[in-house]
């Protein structure tokens, strides 16, 4: 990082600043157009950077009041994102007042409002929108912050230290940098708790939300205490404030922020009931929860040194609550979830024009890196150093890096050494995880002779932007073998596998083994591997690690459709026996059984069309997926009418693990039946239904049927008060529209009163979930591109952030037929030569359309 925002920022150039900060005083005055900010800092200069006669300081759209050194005005020289401050020699305090207009903030970046609310985000750069600062994340202070308004809750970081009638004033003790600044002030009331953590402090719990969504943060208050007690038993890791507030707000960029002490949070990831939320919705409150709090230690009190190293404090806490999640539900269900997201969203990513390295060594804008890659794999990359090291070493390592960076910014490079120093081994090779994009493609061929089995992998990674050569990744490979009776022999071996081509011998088998390879997805790459569907019918029948059994069993799937596509094949009785099988095995977990049964989606198998040599037609994909969901329905006719009265759950609502796995079973069961009664057993759940879960999945049954018009306007009518309620109705008819009228549906509801353009929730609900719709938006006359283009650039001058993610619904460009690709490059050349683009969408377009 450097001093200036140029407009390329390299990890090579970085440089320590110049300065260290003592202390951070603000005093704002609230008002929703001029919002007066007073900023007291104090500097020492920093005996590990240069000396520098000036300093730079981020700002952008701010007002200058006044600004001093020492008491003496001093005047700012403007520069690019910021401006220039002679300084004095020695330590100083430099002294500001700007005036902002948190009302016009539409970017929902800084200090904005959001329906009367003042609230912030300021991940990664919006703290420069607030005040005159060194906006980085290495520039580390403790913060006292007094806040002026009429609004009767006024909240910032760290504990309360003194409030009165139209003021508060907060302290953090702990320094952190300005991207962890929070503050919010409005009418809100709050869920109340409380707290002792191991170490005997006392903790205030606060869930604040508007007064009308009272009592629906219930769940996301139990879902904290669970991580607050998982996070000292698993990691050791105990609360360090005195108080703990979470608010729910309804215009946010974002899932949620880990502002110390001060978490902001999407209200669609803190407010539930039983009638309004799914259990999905469940599921995702308590994930973000827990992701969230656990920042307070891998991101707040060890935070990141530049903003290259952002999947230090990602990778690290997404691992953590995966963790999480999978001892609060089904491990199993949970590991083939990840793998499932990552799958459809990272290794697309890889695979296309914005691949880039867990670590990048170059950006533009830094909100583009807030990616799969950076989240996702960089989990993958933590959890196969778990596996490589082992529990206890891994244990061992993770506190060396608490005692070794508490307090720190901190790098990759720290983070291996602990582990490093910890263990003993040598990770020079596994850092290659963190620099090269791409995902690895391991071929797998063996061989069985005289009572030795070889097994024999190589890995190869395509090139990417910028890194045509690829040098050999450390593979963790779990490998099990089963005899021919589907036995178990010997136990799973972590094979580590380092060169481009390596083998590894098993002796003394009686015959030869069923491998059954990557157990619990060990790595993340691609396995090649020429097998047959009998082999996996197999495996789905008798794997005993359940991540590959349902990989078997999508595998057969996949491979169905991508034949019933590609030239009508019809699916092999053999598969549909296996799907016979799972339904009907009472052994198996409900959520696991609804996963076997779930189809892959029409992304993936496109995906599959391309890497097999064809050119993927989104209809035919579509068409075919249905015809294979009525054939399953078809085979499972004699037994789905028992099966779905086993399924039924009873009783009062509720959230937990298993009832939500009975009712995921329940309603892919309900799907199939919508096959072959027209719908009938749908609409009797949807007039029945007395929870979200149950009314949103038989509504989804039925729009997927091409029914369903008067239960969409009887929920219309029941929740068109609730905002949150409203997204879905916006989305599933967005996701769902038949592929021919998707596009008029979609500008049809854009019209609808209730759409709105500003509300990021809202936006993702329609034209988000639009671009899902593989067949609609891949149309062949280009209608779909032509829309999303046109929104995105609707949208870019009010909320440049949303729209440049958005844009990554182009980035399979490639794969399509030439009309198709050049109806796309077409769309983003729209969009690139649009009059005042945001850098963040301008950069975004500009990689698509190079890649």
């Amino acid at each position: 990082m450097t001093d200036r925002n140029n407009a390329e920022v390299r990890l090579s150039d970085y440089t320590p600043f110049s300065h260290v900060i003592d202390a951070v005083h603000l005093t704002f005055h609230l008002s929703p157009n001029a919002t007066r900010v007073s900023s007291r800092i104090q500097f020492h200069p920093n005996p590990d950077a240069v000396e520098k006669s000036e300093m730079f300081l981020h700002g952008e759209g701010l007002t200058t009041l006044s600004a001093t050194i020492d008491g003496t005005l001093v005047a700012l020289t403007p520069a690019d994102k910021g401006a220039l401050l002679p300084v004095p020699d020695g330590a100083f305090t430099f002294e500001a007042e700007v005036q902002i207009d948190p009302l016009a903030n539409t970017s929902l970046d800084g200090l904005y409002m959001s329906n009367g609310m003042y609230c912030t985000q300021c991940e990664s750069e919006g703290f420069r929108k607030i005040t005159w600062y060194p906006d980085r994340p290495d520039v580390m202070a403790p913060f006292t912050v007094r806040v002026e308004g009429d609004l009767p809750i006024l909240l910032s970081n760290g504990n309360p230290t003194a409030s009165g009638p139209g003021w508060a004033e907060w302290h953090d003790p702990w320094p952190k940098p300005a991207y962890l600044f929070a503050l919010v002030a409005g009418d809100l009331v709050t869920e109340v708790d409380r707290f002792t953590t191991s170490e005997g402090r006392d903790v205030a719990l606060n869930i604040w939300t508007r007064p009308d969504d009272a009592g629906k943060a219930t769940y996301a208050m139990d879902a904290l205490k669970r991580s607050m007690i998982w996070d000292e038993q698993v990691y050791g890791r105990a609360y360090d404030l005195d108080v703990f507030n979470i608010v729910a707000i309804d215009d946010f960029n974002m899932g949620a922020m880990e502002n110390k002490g001060l978490n902001i949070f999407n209200a669609a990831y803190v407010l539930a009931s039983p009638q309004t939320a799914t259990d999905l919705d469940y599921e995702w409150i308590e994930s973000i929860i827990a992701h969230e709090y656990f920042h307070n230690w891998t991101g707040n009190r060890i935070t990141c040194r530049d903003w290259f190293q952002l999947c230090l404090k990602e990778g690290l806490t997404v691992f953590r609550d995966q963790q999480f999640t999978a001892d609060m539900r089904s491990a199993p269900v949970k590991r083939i979830d990840d793998v499932l997201k990552l799958r459809a969203r990272q290794f697309t990513e890889d695979a296309g024009p914005l691949a880039h390295p867990v670590r990048p060594e170059k950006f533009i804008e830094i909100n583009n890196f807030y990616t799969a890659t950076v989240y996702q794999k960089g989990a993958e990359v933590i959890r196969m150093l778990h596996r490589l090291v082992g529990l206890d070493d891994y244990a061992k390592a993770l506190n060396l890096y608490f005692q070794r960076h508490d307090g720190d910014a901190a790098t990759i490079e720290d983070w291996l050494q602990v582990f490093q120093d910890a263990t003993g081994r040598d990770l020079t090779q596994f850092k290659r995880w963190y620099s090269q994009a791409g995902t690895p493609r391991l071929n797998f061929t063996d061989d069985f002779r005289d009572g030795t089995y070889t097994a024999i992998f190589e890995q190869k990674t395509q090139p990417t932007p910028g890194q045509p050569e690829k040098l050999p990744q450390l593979i963790p490979i779990a490998l099990g073998l089963l005899g021919p009776t589907g036995d178990e022999i010997g136990e799973t071996r972590i094979l580590e596998m380092t060169e481009a081509r390596q083998s590894f011998t098993f002796e003394g088998l009686d015959a030869r083994p069923i491998p059954s390879i990557l157990r619990g997805f060990s790595a993340p790459v691609i396995l090649d591997r020429k097998t047959d569907a009998a082999e996996q019918a197999f495996l789905l029948a008798h794997d005993t690690d359940p991540f590959n059994k349902w990989e078997a069993g999508r595998a057969l799937s996949r491979n169905t459709l991508i034949a019933l596509a590609a030239d009508g094949t019809t699916p092999d009785p053999g598969f549909l026996d296996g799907l016979s099988a799972v339904a009907g095995d009472t052994s198996l977990d409900p959520a696991f059984r609804a996963l076997v049964l779930r189809l892959p989606s029409e992304d993936d198998i496109a995906q599959g069309l391309f890497d097999a040599g064809h050119c993927p037609d989104p209809l035919a994909i579509h068409h075919a997926t249905k015809t294979l969901r009525q054939t399953i329905a078809a085979h499972l006719k004699p037994s789905l009418v028992g099966l779905l009265s086993a399924a039924r759950v009873d009783g009062p609502y509720s959230p937990a693990a298993t009832d939500a796995g009975q009712r995921s079973w329940f309603l892919t069961l309900l799907g199939l039946a919508a096959q072959l009664d027209g719908g009938a057993s749908a609409r009797q759940v949807f007039d029945d239904a007395d929870n979200m879960t149950l009314t949103q999945g038989a509504l989804a049954i039925l729009l997927s049927n091409g029914s369903g018009s008067q239960q969409l306007a009887a929920f219309h009518d029941q929740w068109q008060d609730d905002r949150l309620v409203m997204d879905k109705w916006f989305s599933l008819q967005a996701a769902l529209a038949p592929p021919e009228t998707a596009v008029e549906a979609v500008s049809a509801l854009s019209k609808h009163a209730l759409f709105d353009l500003k509300n990021p929730n809202r936006f993702r609900s329609l034209i988000g979930a639009f671009s899902t719709n593989a067949a609609g938006f891949h149309r062949a006359d280009g209608a779909g591109y032509d829309l999303l283009a046109d929104w995105l650039i609707r949208l870019d001058p009010v909320n440049p952030q949303t729209t440049a993610r958005m844009t990554t619904a182009f980035q399979n460009w490639r794969r399509y037929d030439a009309d198709r690709q050049g109806q796309m490059r077409q769309a983003l050349r729209r969009i690139a030569a649009t009059a005042n683009l945001s850098g963040d969408t301008a950069e975004m377009v500009a990689r698509l359309l190079d890649g």
